[in-house]
């Protein structure tokens, strides 16, 4: 009985493309947008492995998390998960995709109207997304509800944060606010509020009377697959508790 053939190793992407065709060369020729997704993940990524080059390395992330996008959502032990990637490069994509977001949240332009559920959300989302640590925000708007300014008051453990009253209001006060809206997200993705979130939306409301601006909403931001409604977010106005 023969044995069996090898199995061939699998072919190099990287090797096969033309040199002027490779990721660094097309980004010094026409710049980073004429990169496709793959090939500007290729350049974070800056080499492969053995029988893993960085292009067919790319590609697996893309598929893995569905779209470049999806990557946003990847901590350090997602990443380590695909053959190539160690704990160092797993550290610097992790980096790179908070940059991202950090920027997402901070687009200049026009300050945006926040007046709706889903302007809120829309505009909270980038940070939001694959966080898995629970934090708690407090967006200070003028009298068009536009936004003055977003502030993080809390950043706690994958149980639970703590917001007081105290600090929210301190923080509107300073920044001569006409209305607030307070945000939290359940890494957990069920936006469901428990009886803490319940009891800190009344120690805001009554906080908000006492110094008179104005709490407009609190809402929890989680994902539309965890939760029961299908909605992704539960707005306390909208449940008649504010």
């Amino acid at each position: 009985m023969s044995a069996p053939e090898p199995t061939p190793p699998p072919a190099n992407r990287l090797r096969a493309t033309a040199v002027g065709e490779r990721p660094q060369e097309r980004l010094q020729k026409f710049g980073a947008a004429a990169l496709s997704d793959t090939e500007l993940l290729a350049m974070l990524l800056r080499s492969g492995t053995r029988g893993h080059d960085v292009l067919t390395l790319a590609t697996q992330l893309i598929a893995e998390a569905g779209s470049l996008a999806g990557l946003i959502g990847w901590n350090a032990a997602d990443f380590k998960k695909l053959k190539g990637i160690g704990p160092v490069k797993a550290l610097q994509l992790v980096t790179v995709v908070e940059v991202a977001r950090r920027v997402l949240g901070q687009q200049t332009g026009e300050a945006p109207l926040l007046n709706r559920a889903d302007l809120i959300i829309a505009y909270m989302q980038p940070l939001v997304a694959g966080l898995v640590v629970e934090k708690f925000w407090l967006l200070c708007l003028d009298r068009r509800n536009r936004l003055l300014r977003r502030e993080e008051i809390t950043s706690g453990t994958a149980h639970a944060t703590l917001a007081h009253p105290r600090e929210v209001f301190r923080v509107a006060i300073r920044e001569s606010a006409s209305a607030v809206v307070c945000i939290h997200n359940h890494p957990s993705g069920d936006p469901f509020p428990s009886p803490g979130d319940l009891a800190v939306t009344k120690q805001l409301a009554a906080a908000a009377k006492t110094v008179d601006i104005p709490l407009l909403d609190h809402m929890i931001i989680g994902r539309i697959a965890a939760d029961p409604l299908g909605r992704g977010f539960y707005s306390f106005a909208a449940g008649g508790l504010l």
